[in-house]
């Protein structure tokens, strides 16, 4: 196939040279281009002056985040290897600011000037050749002609064109003070897109500058020998029988020695396995050196024979030695995004058409499964006809760019327009939305995967809407995100409270695309359809199919049971034929999704239907009252379309208001009706039994058991209320304290219950870590400080939506204040022994007769109309306590039901975080009612 036909990077259409584009000039598009340069020199300069040679920008510290000495933020801080990561990411973007050939022939100082030369001119002529100079407002412009070439708008302050002074100078700075021997365990994942990618896509543009003689004459290929140099330091995870990576390695020692503190790890991500290919490739075919190559095409080969073979998916999570999948949910955002995304490009940059063959396979899948237009929701990859989610992550919102690339516009321009009315709604993309497009967890980190969509659309259509859409996303982060020493990310969309976080992608990625989609080609300062993007944004050379003459093609056999015979899934996609005389393609697709994203309680369920997914039958959501968990936003959500609202009242009863002609459907207000018998059945079954409540008994001295801890059970793993004796053991910590990754202190674990906080991810990663790591039981404690038993009640933690029958450990949670009394005991003797039991069992606790108690619900019934009828019904309140010296209450969250319970020794602990949930809950509009932890962060446990 030729070699032009492999040219997918981007698309363009023939425009006549600075005419007025429809609602936008040239003017108004010049003006918003500078803008992002200064947002550009904004970051880039507060991150050299605070934070370098540190790896990332602290923008409210005004100080760098260097790995160890600050708070560890968990997996995200895998990226971090002590190597000026967000300095070598930045590297070819700086390139960008280069000013068009063009301005050097001039000397300065420049105004904003339009310069326009006949295309017949040689590029020496000197400016008074310039045709129909006129005064334009103190600055000098010239009009144009169909003969010319224009080379820009420009209106650029002095250091903006000294940019190849500043790109020259970051790669001295690489050259001479970066080294990768350091002993910190990273993610093989990033460390290849932003350090091999920045260091690959900075030799690149020095190679290119160098060779127009423009500068770095100097350079002699330093980049690409420190990329060789790391690309071998990635090596050893590849180590494996199916030959897919450990997802994490020391770059010092590897994986296999005893000091490289990882290679424990037996599961990975499908994106953390199968986005290598581009960069390895581009490293072997720059160096000469195939292993790399053949590494990352190895572990492509093993995900494609990992696919369901019946519905062409992968999953999200997979087993690195066996190739089991341990996540089988199926979509195209977190987890898997990228692996698609190199299947088509790695047939872009290498020009073989099997990555083609099997994207075009996998492609087909996606949209005979997962796309339910606008939306793209996670299905089961065995059972693909199930959704597994009810959600979607902000990662997603790369597939219509890619989408522009397969040349699939129409569901591109589609799930675009639904993002971007998400984007309104909530200022920027929460890192997860539902599909009623409220937030389902509420941090924005600064992503660019949205506005990267936004270029690849524009490139497509020439449609000024995009630009506008652009517009948009700089008002925003000038608005809502920049501060003094850079830009922060966002921590909560709907408070607007930062994180003091701004990650180096920020830089690599949503400043490149931004200023690609307003800058025209020919001020770039060479052809961008010359390049590949990776996932990262760096920029690769479609030359780099030809340069290597020991990179063999993969000649792994495709049997497609499907092979698809559109000619747009073999050749480059032609803008023209997409849009033969219809420059209104694009907002007629948009005009369909036009008020997708409205205030849900105005929107009928006519309208919602017909909206979101017009090719799916009716759906009528219900909910059992058995299984409802009053703080769970999928729950929330589904008892709002069957006509209610929820309120917590501050005496910790859930008080719900069923209003029928507000439910989605008659239907679903025939569920709220049924949701109502099914509380009265179960209120009534209560008054007749007992609730279990549960504790944390320190038995060894001094405390002999004096000291009782009410806790919370869980959803999973042991069932203490069974065990006559409870579960006992010697109390440790884990490391990590939130053992949300495997525990390296598992000797000191292994037989012990053990202490974990609370948060970065759900309860049931939790326990599976730590029972993995040998414990006999596990006591979670609450991160927010403020919290205790006093008030607040108790609950049972939640699973994370899989089968949790794998997890046979005990696990107890405790407030804040309950979790200090253990940790003081800790720290305060050697050896600290407790009980983890059913609390009428706990040792000295004398049998005893226990009245039973009478759970209380109401129910009123107002007439407020004609046609409508409220049924309001508090749950929960009075019961006869168990008979005692001392007691406090215990509010049992599935009951709803009061019960005293005898202690010991009482331990006074004041404030109530669970009540401060409440009253935030209770105080937003009902569409934001999906999060009430008060971390809200994400992958936080939902209780």
């Amino acid at each position: 196939m030729g070699f032009a036909l492999r040219l997918l990077a981007s698309f363009t259409l023939t425009w006549d040279c600075f005419h007025l584009v429809l609602g936008m000039t040239e003017q108004e598009k010049g003006t918003i281009r500078n803008q992002v340069v200064e947002m550009f020199e904004h970051a880039y300069d507060n991150y050299m002056e605070h934070a370098y040679p540190a790896d990332e920008l602290m923008p409210l510290s005004c100080r760098g985040r260097v790995r160890g000495l600050e708070p560890s933020r968990g997996d995200v801080d895998d990226a971090l290897g002590k190597f000026s990561l967000t300095l070598i990411d930045t590297l070819d973007t700086l390139v960008l600011w280069i000013p068009c050939p063009l301005l050097s022939m001039f000397p300065p100082p420049w105004d904003e000037f339009l310069l326009c030369l006949p295309n017949n001119l040689p590029k020496h002529l000197p400016l008074q050749a310039m045709q129909n100079p006129i005064e334009f407002g103190g600055s000098r412009r010239f009009h144009w002609r169909s003969n010319h070439f224009c080379c820009g708008v420009w209106k650029i302050p002095a250091q903006v064109l000294n940019k190849l002074d500043e790109f020259e100078d970051a790669v001295q700075n690489v050259i001479l003070h970066v080294q990768f021997d350091n002993d910190v365990v990273v993610s093989v994942f990033e460390t290849n897109i932003r350090v091999l990618g920045g260091l690959l896509g900075g030799h690149v543009m020095a190679t290119m500058l160098k060779n127009n003689k423009n500068k770095m004459n100097w350079y002699k290929d330093e980049l690409l020998y420190m990329a060789r140099d790391i690309g071998y330091r990635l090596l050893p995870a590849f180590n494996t029988t199916s030959g897919l990576p450990y997802p994490r390695v020391n770059l010092k020692y590897g994986i296999v020695s005893p000091l490289s503190r990882t290679g424990t790890e037996s599961d990975t991500c499908t994106a953390c396995a199968g986005t290598m290919i581009l960069e390895f490739a581009a490293l072997s075919r720059l160096t000469n050196e195939s292993i790399f190559e053949e590494y990352a095409r190895r572990a492509m080969d093993f995900l494609w024979d990992k696919r369901q073979r019946g519905s062409d998916l992968v999953g999200t999570v997979i087993n690195i030695h066996n190739g089991d999948w341990i996540r089988r949910d199926s979509g195209v955002g977190a987890g898997i995004d990228s692996y698609y995304e190199y299947l088509l490009k790695a047939y872009i940059l290498l020009g073989d058409e099997v990555y083609l063959e099997r994207f075009n396979t996998h492609y087909a899948a996606i949209m005979k499964y997962i796309s339910q237009p606008p939306l793209l929701l996670d299905v089961h990859m065995h059972n693909p006809t199930i959704n597994t989610r009810k959600w979607m992550d902000s990662l997603l919102a790369f597939f219509p760019g890619l989408q522009v690339l397969k040349g699939d516009l129409q569901p591109a321009i589609e799930t675009h327009e639904m993002l971007y009315q998400v984007t309104q709604r909530h200022k920027f993309l929460p890192e997860a939305f539902t599909t009623d497009f409220a937030v389902h967890w509420a941090q924005h980190p600064l992503r660019p995967e949205f506005i990267e969509s936004t270029y690849f659309l524009y490139t497509a259509t020439k449609d000024p809407y995009y630009l506008h859409v652009g517009k948009s996303v700089v008002d925003s982060l000038n608005q809502h995100a920049r501060v003094p020493c850079g830009f922060a990310a966002v921590q909560d969309v709907r408070t607007g409270n930062h994180e003091d976080r701004m990650d180096s992608f920020f830089l690599a990625e949503m400043f490149k695309y931004l200023y690609l989609l307003f800058a025209d080609d020919n001020e770039l300062p060479f052809n961008i359809d010359d390049y590949v993007f990776t996932t990262e944004a760096h920029l690769l050379p479609l030359v780099l199919a030809t340069v290597c003459q020991t990179c063999s093609k993969n000649i792994t056999s495709v049997e497609l049971k499907n092979k698809e015979d559109n000619v747009l899934s073999h050749m480059c996609p032609s803008a023209q034929t997409m849009f033969p005389n219809n420059p209104a393609y694009a907002q007629k697709i948009r005009e369909t999704y036009r008020d997708i994203v409205l205030d849900v309680s105005s929107q009928t369920s006519t309208e919602r239907e017909r909206c979101m997914e017009p090719s799916q039958p009716k759906a009528f959501p219900s909910l059992q009252t058995k299984d409802f968990v009053a703080n769970g936003m999928d729950h929330v959500e589904i008892l709002k379309q069957m006509g209610f609202t929820v309120v917590s009242t501050n005496d910790g009863r859930i008080q719900l208001t069923h209003t029928p002609d507000q439910a989605a459907s008659s239907q679903n207000g025939q569920n709220g009706l049924k949701f109502i018998a099914e509380i009265i059945e179960l209120a009534q079954a209560q008054t007749r039994g007992e609730m279990t409540s549960f504790a944390v008994q320190i038995i060894s001295p001094p405390f002999l058991g004096q000291v009782v801890l009410a806790a919370g059970p869980a959803h999973f793993g042991m069932d203490l209320s069974k065990e006559e004796h409870g579960v006992k053991g010697t109390l440790t910590k884990a490391t990590p304290y939130t053992a949300c990754l495997n525990v390296v202190n598992s000797d000191e674990v292994h037989g012990k219950i053990v202490l974990a906080q609370r948060g970065d991810c759900m309860f049931a990663i939790k326990a599976r870590n730590l029972q993995k790591a040998g414990a006999i039981g596990a006591v979670i404690i609450d991160n927010v400080e403020s919290s205790s038993s006093d008030s607040s009640p108790v609950f049972q933690m939640a699973g994370d939506g899989e089968n949790a029958s794998d997890i046979t450990i005990p696990l107890l949670f405790l407030f804040h204040k309950e979790g200090t009394i253990l940790l003081d005991a800790l720290n305060e003797n050697k050896n600290v022994d407790v009980l983890l039991i059913d609390k009428s069992k706990q040792l000295g606790q004398e049998s005893r007769d226990v009245e039973k108690s009478t759970g209380e619900i109401t129910i009123h019934i107002q007439i407020e109309s004609a046609d409508t009828q409220v049924a309001q019904l508090e749950l929960g309140v009075s019961s006869q306590s168990c008979r005692g010296p001392e007691s406090r209450e215990n509010l049992d969250e599935n009951t709803g039901r009061l019960e005293k319970v005898q202690s010991q020794r009482a331990v006074g602990l004041p404030s109530d975080a669970e009540q401060e949930e409440i009253e935030d809950y209770t105080s937003v509009p009902l569409d934001r009612k999906e999060e009430v932890n008060t971390s809200e962060e994400r992958d936080k446990d939902e209780l």
